[in-house]
């Protein structure tokens, strides 16, 4: 059995239609300097990037091992499930964000919202995965990891 999730992050609309559209817009106002529309374009097509390499999160769980990949697959992280030493769902704060962010004992991957599940991995490191579906995936890596 194969677990693949695909979850979209919110904030990726807003910030794509502003920075795309209303920032080159001022740039190409007539007053401004060449240098300043060249510095804001560059600075849009970067942003823009950022916003569609971290606008979805797919998670696949397989017999042998939890994949989470950004966007058009990278960034990306692997886990053998031979690794994995418990899991649980968790839940985020708000402080923590979304991205790929480090937590107190590991690392977090999350798009949207605050519901998670955690993987704990040897030398008590934990892998955070945020998830719209925090209840299948639990149990999808749960049936995997069991002896």
């Amino acid at each position: 059995m194969e677990y693949r999730h695909t979850q979209w992050g919110y904030t990726a609309i807003p910030t794509f239609l502003f920075f795309g559209i209303i920032i080159p817009v001022a740039a190409a106002d007539d007053e401004a300097s060449t240098l300043f529309t060249a510095a804001m374009i560059a600075f849009t097509v970067v942003l823009l990037a950022i916003v569609l390499l971290f606008s979805r999160l797919e998670v696949t769980v397989n017999n042998r091992r939890i994949v989470t990949a950004f966007g058009f697959g990278r960034p990306h992280r692997e886990i053998d499930l031979t690794d994995v030493t418990a899991v649980r769902q968790a839940r985020n704060t708000w402080l923590q964000g979304w991205g790929i962010r480090k937590i107190s004992r590991g690392w977090m991957y999350n798009v949207w919202g605050l519901d998670a599940v955690e993987v704990d991995l040897p030398s008590e490191k934990v892998f955070r995965i945020g998830t719209n579906d925090p209840e299948n995936l639990l149990a999808a890596i749960s049936l995997q990891i069991r002896p």
